[in-house]
Protein backbone atom coordinates (compact mmCIF):
# COMPACT_ATOMS: atom_id res chain seq x y z
CA UNK A 1 0.00 0.00 0.00
CA UNK A 2 1.45 3.40 -1.10
CA UNK A 3 2.30 6.07 1.53
CA UNK A 4 -0.59 8.23 0.76
CA UNK A 5 -2.83 4.70 1.53
CA UNK A 6 -1.65 4.65 4.88
CA UNK A 7 -3.06 8.34 5.41
CA UNK A 8 -6.59 8.06 4.84
CA UNK A 9 -8.93 6.11 6.81
CA UNK A 10 -10.01 3.21 6.21
CA UNK A 11 -14.07 4.75 5.41
CA UNK A 12 -12.23 7.25 3.12
CA UNK A 13 -10.50 4.43 0.96
CA UNK A 14 -13.47 2.48 0.66
CA UNK A 15 -15.59 5.61 -0.87
CA UNK A 16 -12.83 7.08 -3.14
CA UNK A 17 -12.94 9.93 -1.84
CA UNK A 18 -10.17 13.01 -1.42
CA UNK A 19 -8.92 15.74 0.74
CA UNK A 20 -12.14 17.36 -0.53
CA UNK A 21 -14.35 15.21 0.40
CA UNK A 22 -16.06 15.05 -3.21
CA UNK A 23 -14.63 12.51 -4.70
CA UNK A 24 -15.04 13.11 -8.52
CA UNK A 25 -18.53 14.39 -8.74
CA UNK A 26 -17.64 17.57 -10.23
CA UNK A 27 -15.53 15.60 -12.64
CA UNK A 28 -18.40 13.20 -14.03
CA UNK A 29 -20.81 16.44 -13.92
CA UNK A 30 -18.15 17.89 -16.33
CA UNK A 31 -18.51 15.35 -18.73
CA UNK A 32 -22.14 14.56 -19.18
CA UNK A 33 -22.87 18.17 -19.40
CA UNK A 34 -19.92 17.93 -22.41
CA UNK A 35 -21.54 15.46 -23.46
CA UNK A 36 -25.47 16.79 -23.37
CA UNK A 37 -23.99 19.58 -25.09
CA UNK A 38 -22.85 17.80 -27.89
CA UNK A 39 -25.80 17.53 -29.93
CA UNK A 40 -27.17 20.67 -28.11
CA UNK A 41 -25.16 22.40 -29.80
CA UNK A 42 -25.41 21.53 -33.31
CA UNK A 43 -29.34 22.04 -32.72
CA UNK A 44 -28.87 25.30 -31.43
CA UNK A 45 -26.46 26.07 -34.81
CA UNK A 46 -29.45 24.81 -37.19
CA UNK A 47 -31.73 26.78 -35.60
CA UNK A 48 -29.78 29.91 -35.60
CA UNK A 49 -28.88 29.49 -38.98
CA UNK A 50 -32.74 28.58 -39.37
CA UNK A 51 -33.14 32.37 -38.02
CA UNK A 52 -30.70 34.18 -39.59
CA UNK A 53 -32.33 37.26 -42.18
CA UNK A 54 -36.04 36.25 -40.60
CA UNK A 55 -38.16 39.07 -39.39
CA UNK A 56 -39.26 38.96 -35.78
CA UNK A 57 -42.74 37.39 -36.38
CA UNK A 58 -40.72 34.63 -38.32
CA UNK A 59 -38.45 34.52 -35.24
CA UNK A 60 -41.52 34.63 -32.46
CA UNK A 61 -42.90 32.00 -34.84
CA UNK A 62 -40.49 29.40 -34.83
CA UNK A 63 -39.39 29.92 -30.97
CA UNK A 64 -42.78 29.77 -30.17
CA UNK A 65 -42.69 25.96 -31.42
CA UNK A 66 -42.94 23.74 -27.97
CA UNK A 67 -39.74 21.49 -29.44
CA UNK A 68 -37.63 24.50 -30.50
CA UNK A 69 -37.66 26.16 -27.20
CA UNK A 70 -37.01 22.74 -24.91
CA UNK A 71 -34.08 22.37 -27.30
CA UNK A 72 -32.92 26.33 -26.68
CA UNK A 73 -33.66 26.09 -23.27
CA UNK A 74 -31.91 22.83 -22.21
CA UNK A 75 -29.53 24.14 -24.41
CA UNK A 76 -29.00 27.42 -21.93
CA UNK A 77 -29.39 25.45 -18.86
CA UNK A 78 -26.81 22.88 -19.97
CA UNK A 79 -24.27 25.57 -21.18
CA UNK A 80 -24.60 28.00 -18.22
CA UNK A 81 -24.29 25.31 -15.74
CA UNK A 82 -21.02 23.80 -17.54
CA UNK A 83 -19.67 27.00 -17.41
CA UNK A 84 -20.18 27.27 -13.81
CA UNK A 85 -18.47 23.99 -13.65
CA UNK A 86 -15.57 24.88 -15.85
CA UNK A 87 -14.73 28.23 -14.37
CA UNK A 88 -14.98 26.78 -10.45
CA UNK A 89 -12.23 24.68 -11.25
CA UNK A 90 -9.78 26.66 -12.42
CA UNK A 91 -11.13 29.36 -10.21
CA UNK A 92 -10.03 26.49 -7.56
CA UNK A 93 -6.99 25.35 -8.89
CA UNK A 94 -5.58 28.85 -9.76
CA UNK A 95 -6.31 31.81 -6.77
CA UNK A 96 -4.34 30.39 -3.73
CA UNK A 97 -5.86 33.19 -1.07
CA UNK A 98 -8.87 31.72 0.42
CA UNK A 99 -10.78 34.64 0.91
CA UNK A 100 -10.30 35.72 -3.03
CA UNK A 101 -11.29 32.24 -3.66
CA UNK A 102 -14.58 32.97 -2.26
CA UNK A 103 -15.48 35.80 -3.31
CA UNK A 104 -14.33 34.43 -7.13
CA UNK A 105 -16.67 31.51 -6.52
CA UNK A 106 -19.48 33.40 -5.14
CA UNK A 107 -19.32 35.44 -8.22
CA UNK A 108 -19.02 33.03 -10.59
CA UNK A 109 -22.29 31.45 -9.26
CA UNK A 110 -24.01 35.10 -9.35
CA UNK A 111 -22.76 35.82 -13.04
CA UNK A 112 -23.64 32.29 -14.18
CA UNK A 113 -27.52 32.28 -12.59
CA UNK A 114 -27.99 35.84 -14.08
CA UNK A 115 -26.15 35.04 -17.27
CA UNK A 116 -29.07 31.67 -17.30
CA UNK A 117 -31.97 33.89 -15.78
CA UNK A 118 -31.63 36.43 -18.71
CA UNK A 119 -31.39 34.52 -21.68
CA UNK A 120 -34.26 32.00 -20.11
CA UNK A 121 -36.43 35.45 -19.74
CA UNK A 122 -35.18 36.23 -23.47
CA UNK A 123 -36.58 32.83 -24.76
CA UNK A 124 -40.13 32.56 -22.90
CA UNK A 125 -40.46 35.99 -23.84
CA UNK A 126 -39.94 35.63 -27.50
CA UNK A 127 -41.65 31.74 -27.29
CA UNK A 128 -44.81 32.86 -25.66
CA UNK A 129 -44.76 36.63 -26.28
CA UNK A 130 -45.38 37.26 -22.61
Amino acid sequence: MSAQGKIRTPLARVRGLGASRSGTQDFWRMRLTSVALIPLTIAFVLIVVALLGRNHAAVVQILGSPLVAILMLLFVVTSVYHMRLGMQEIIVDYVHDELWKIVAVMANTFFCVVAGLACIYALLKLSFGL
